[in-house]
């Protein structure tokens, strides 16, 4: 069951984040201002399992004044299909009008009213991998690949998956090494193939239908189909392989 929070206290001065070495991902400093409201919120946006409420309130008992904290969560912009975030301890009395302030078994965690629909329905976990440091977010959004890109699309399907790949799928797999190519046209069907640092990468098939599937569908809604024909067995790190 999670209690809501609503908290009016006036406290002042500065929260000192925990190192980058215990926290996993960088943290920023908060300065607290009086006599800030905090917004009261009725569904929990981000879930967050036993075992990293857990961590997190480890790290947070190092804090001074550590029942005065949430746990802030924000997107703060995009990196391919996936958004980038940030992680910080904040006073409970700075989140604003409209922020998320939800408290489960001790830890109240602070959504920003801007990033409440980018990340409702995400879990905020330990990794799978036990060795590995910090903490991840499984979210279920993604950002619009086509934010913020001019197309200049014209001429029949395969002119169009061509050029869309030129001008707004391929920039964003080079920062990953990779990059997608046009096979063929059927009907209405695309066959695309991945390569670079996309072939045999374990993530490609998330990256086809998260990425370059929705780039697709939203810029050329005439394409019913994308199919990968990439040899995944060829790349660096095939993932099909027995």
């Amino acid at each position: 069951m999670d209690d809501v929070v609503s908290l009016g206290a006036s406290v002042m001065g500065a929260i000192v984040c925990p190192s980058v070495e215990r926290w996993g991902t960088p943290c920023r400093v908060r300065h607290m201002a009086p006599d800030t409201d905090t917004t009261v919120a009725t569904d929990t946006i981000v879930t967050v399992t036993d075992q990293a409420r857990a961590k997190v309130l480890e790290i947070r008992g190092n804090e001074p004044e550590p029942e005065s904290l949430g746990l802030r969560i924000e997107v703060v912009g995009a990196s391919g299909v996936e958004y980038a975030y940030d992680l910080a301890f904040e006073a409970l009395t700075e989140a604003a009008e409209g922020d998320s302030v939800v408290t489960t078994d001790g830890l109240p965690v602070i959504v920003p009213a801007d990033s409440v629909d980018k990340l409702r329905g995400a879990t905020l976990d330990l990794p799978a991998n036990a060795n590995q440091g910090g903490l991840v977010i499984r979210n279920p959004n993604r950002p619009d690949p086509l934010a913020g890109v001019e197309l200049d699309l014209h001429g029949d399907i395969a002119d169009k998956v061509r050029q869309l790949l030129d001008q707004a799928v391929n920039p964003m797999l080079a920062a990953h090494g990779g990059f997608a190519s046009l096979v063929g046209v059927e009907d209405t069907k695309v066959f695309l193939s991945m390569g670079g640092g996309c072939q045999g990468c374990a993530v490609s098939a998330m990256t086809l239908r998260e990425g370059i599937e929705t780039q697709i569908r939203a810029a050329i809604p005439e394409v019913t189909e994308i199919i990968d024909v990439t040899d995944h067995d060829a790349g660096e790190n095939p993932y099909y392989s027995e």
